[in-house]
């Protein structure tokens, strides 16, 4: 099973939920809102739009939740000089990769996410390479992503961080996948 991972940069915290999450839910949830309504972030993953305090709450307390029963593990982009979530990482398990995709083998698999004003500053080439790097140290030797083709962005991190193309996952996305040193 995954452990959290958390690490900081000079500009950055990344960590899963912290016992203090649920004391600052109402902020979390209006930073989570801010993420998932907003338009640029979403381009390409439109059914992830949340509409409402109240489902950004659900959506949290649902995190929460499946973080503890290890379905997935939501990570927090956290800017440091803000204290504003601007962005996630989402590590999904196989299991749960299993319950929506039909493919040979079942990684854990990876969705980022952040929001447009903190776009063009690297900061998801600066922390996907070390998430991924930690993941690896966990044991885990692949771990996948499933990206639209026209999110250039997404493809150059990916790129970046070592995933190399798998090949055409559906008529509108690719397959990329991270492989650890060991099972390469």
């Amino acid at each position: 099973m995954l452990q959290p991972i958390t690490f900081e940069t000079e500009r950055l915290k990344i960590h899963s939920f912290h016992i203090t999450d649920i004391d600052n839910h109402t902020k979390l949830a209006n930073d989570v809102l801010s993420l998932f309504s907003d338009p640029f972030t979403l381009k390409y993953v439109p059914e992830k739009r949340l509409v409402g305090i109240e489902s950004a709450q659900d959506f949290v307390k649902t995190m929460i939740i499946n973080h503890h029963i290890g379905r997935n593990h939501l990570h927090f982009i956290t800017a440091k000089t803000l204290n504003q979530v601007i962005g996630t990482i989402d590590i999904i398990t196989p299991a749960v990769v299993k319950e929506y995709y039909s493919l040979r083998e079942y990684p854990y698999f990876i969705e980022f996410f952040l929001l447009q004003k903190f776009s063009g500053q690297k900061i998801m080439t600066e922390t996907i390479p070390l998430l991924i790097d930690a993941i690896h140290t966990q044991g885990i030797e692949k771990i996948g992503a499933v990206v639209n083709r026209e999110n250039i962005a997404a493809v150059s991190v990916l790129k970046n961080a070592n995933f190399l193309y798998r090949g055409q996952f559906d008529i509108v996305q690719d397959l990329y996948l991270a492989t650890s040193i060991q099972s390469q």
